[in-house]
């Protein structure tokens, strides 16, 4: 797992598709900042980290759409199947190294409590909350985008299915707040990103919340895992 996790961190900076997803990630969380928080003089970030929800949205299949689909593509998938490593440990050495570029991504918005220490208004446990919900929505999404990278060998096609998915699961909320109280609008609700993540950028750190994004996470892990089992023995 290790080597696969040192060649995917070597591809995203010999390639520039980690300095791009950084710098956009950079500009946006940025930009939002400002906007809110410093011309605004606030220390309130929860409108901050809820516009990341759709930036992530469509910036984290920038980070996933490559991950299967050029191994497919190049036709070098084989000789990763046949390579002395797990499948566990070649998806979760894939999957780690975007999820690394993510989380440096993330990490960066400690400077924004760094800038509020020095305007006295910092809220250090309010802003470890939502950066917690970003990593954990992060998590979930960079699984969902692997495992749709899996199923294509066109990184186009994987970046579009990741963004439909993603959006299908924000308009799931949307499509739940029009039905009447029922079991498909519990549904709809318990499937929506954007319903469990809403919480976060409350402040509040809800367990079941988190385990979505987890069980989530780790439910595309498997499917991956099983889509490349099936793949070894063809």
């Amino acid at each position: 797992m290790r080597a696969i996790y040192r060649r995917e961190m070597g591809n995203y900076f010999t390639t520039p598709v980690g300095y791009i997803f950084l710098a956009v990630f950079f500009f946006f969380s940025g930009f939002y900042f400002a906007g809110r928080c410093l011309l605004e003089n606030t220390s309130d970030l929860s409108e901050v980290f809820s516009s990341m929800f759709t930036i992530c949205v469509f910036l984290i299949p920038l980070l996933t759409m490559r991950l299967m689909s050029e191994e497919r593509r190049n036709r070098t998938d084989q000789l990763l199947l046949t390579a002395p490593v797990s499948l566990p440990g070649l998806v979760m050495g894939k999957y780690l190294a975007a999820l690394t570029i993510f989380s440096m991504g993330t990490g960066a918005m400690l400077l924004f409590g760094v800038l509020l220490t020095f305007l006295g208004v910092a809220d250090w446990a309010m802003l470890a909350g939502h950066m917690a919900g970003l990593l954990l929505l992060g998590a979930a999404l960079t699984a969902m985008g692997m495992l749709i990278s899996a199923l294509t060998e066109s990184q186009v096609v994987a970046a579009v299915g990741s963004i439909a998915a993603g959006l299908l699961l924000i308009m799931a909320n949307a499509a739940a707040s029009m039905l009447h109280d029922g079991v498909f609008r519990r549904i709809l609700r318990g499937l929506s990103f954007s319903s469990h993540y809403i919480r976060f950028t409350q402040g509040i750190f809800n367990l079941p919340d988190a385990v979505f994004f987890l069980s989530t996470a780790a439910v595309c892990i498997f499917l991956t895992i099983r889509v490349f089992e099936r793949r070894r023995w063809r």
